[in-house]
């Protein structure tokens, strides 16, 4: 549950770097949204509302493929709900953080007898680091990234954090690095390079 708050505080935090890599605008007029959705509430991770084009980027980060309700159905179902509320095009996304091979992390949509609905996935573990390395924002993402020397990533992560000089920012990306990080890391190297 840890690494969900702390990718939702990102995705809130920072709307504008998620349209930004997740779509490629470079959008200025963004609106965070509640996640809650109606009828019986269910809670999306994020929700931002690109108001200049009327589009909502809807983002689901997961650590394990495996759910319930299953991960299609419940994508199909935030999908009704946000287009029943906002009645605009929806971008949805599912970001997998943890590394598995799994073949539920390839299942980008879900198909019952006359019902097809698609979602993008994003498998972190084979992005290339260098988009998430070059904004700021993204950093805790990027230790969950692609790499043939996952220690020197860290390490690279790390760097890029110690280099941002407002205090207040620099400790929440640092925090969001110690959780985030472990998932791929051993918990005392993440804290370590972070105190260094």
């Amino acid at each position: 549950m840890a690494y969900d708050n702390i990718c939702k505080y990102l995705a809130e935090e920072y709307p504008s770097e998620f349209f930004h890599w997740l779509l490629g605008e470079e959008p200025r007029d963004i609106q965070v949204i509640k996640t809650e959705l109606s009828a019986e509430p269910i809670q999306a991770d994020a929700l931002s509302l690109l108001q200049s084009t009327n589009q909502i980027l809807h983002l689901e980060f997961q650590t394990l493929p495996p759910s319930e309700p299953p991960l299609p159905f419940r994508m199909l179902d935030y999908w009704v709900r946000l287009h029943r509320k906002y009645r605009c095009p929806i971008e949805q996304v599912v970001i997998f953080l943890k590394s598995t091979t799994s073949d539920l992390v390839f299942n980008n949509e879900f198909r019952d007898t006359n019902t097809w609905h698609r979602y993008r996935i994003i498998r972190l573990w084979e992005q290339d680091p260098l988009p998430l390395l070059a904004n700021r924002a993204l950093l805790p993402l990027a230790t969950l990234a692609r790499s043939n020397r996952p220690n020197l990533l860290l390490e690279q992560v790390v760097a890029e954090v110690d280099k941002i000089e407002e205090k207040p920012l620099r400790g929440n990306l640092a925090a969001c690095v110690d959780v985030l990080g472990g998932l791929r890391f051993d918990k005392n190297l993440v804290r370590r390079l972070l105190r260094e």
